[in-house]
């Protein structure tokens, strides 16, 4: 455990830029495509609400987030113009905040609340979505998992807040 007195820990907890919601994608079904919307609800009983994942009430995994700026890395990686976020299957794109150094910690987006769980790692699908080295090309580059603690609608363009 971090000592709450050390320099690192007041580093840590310094103050962060908000980010940006930029895009949401829905997963109506294990396999299915992914659905872009401009409006969603976030509930802590139903997580994400239209997303096949919703479901699983309290779960760690609830919804997932990716950094809008690692879709250039993983681009780059794989010698490709920008990748769409819809082929990650990840639920909410963000931008402009460090969604990596935010373990355990809350966010609020618009009235919703999340707390960052985990990072959320690639599957073997990434070869088949992004072509050969698809995979290690995401690895790293992932996001977050997070669980929804107070519910709200959210929106492309809501503030991404890190809460302390």
């Amino acid at each position: 455990m971090l000592n709450p007195a050390s320099p690192l820990a007041r580093l840590i907890d310094a103050p962060v830029r908000p980010g940006t919601l930029c895009w949401i994608g829905l997963r109506p079904d294990r396999r299915a495509a992914m659905t872009a919307v401009d409006r969603a609800l976030l509930d802590p009983q139903g997580g994400l609400a239209g997303d096949h994942y919703g479901g699983r009430a309290a779960g760690a995994r609830q919804v997932t987030l990716l950094q809008a700026e690692h879709l250039s890395v993983i681009a780059a990686c794989l010698g490709q113009d920008p990748v769409a976020p819809e082929l990650l299957r990840r639920n909410l794109l963000v931008s402009g905040l460090n969604l990596l150094a935010l373990p355990g910690r809350r966010l609020r987006i618009a009235d919703a609340v999340l707390e960052v769980t985990g990072p959320c790692h690639p599957c073997s699908r990434m070869e088949a979505a992004l072509g050969p080295g698809g995979y290690n090309a995401v690895r790293g580059h992932g996001g977050v998992t997070a669980r929804v603690l107070e519910s709200g609608r959210i929106g492309r363009g809501d503030a991404v807040v890190r809460l302390q």
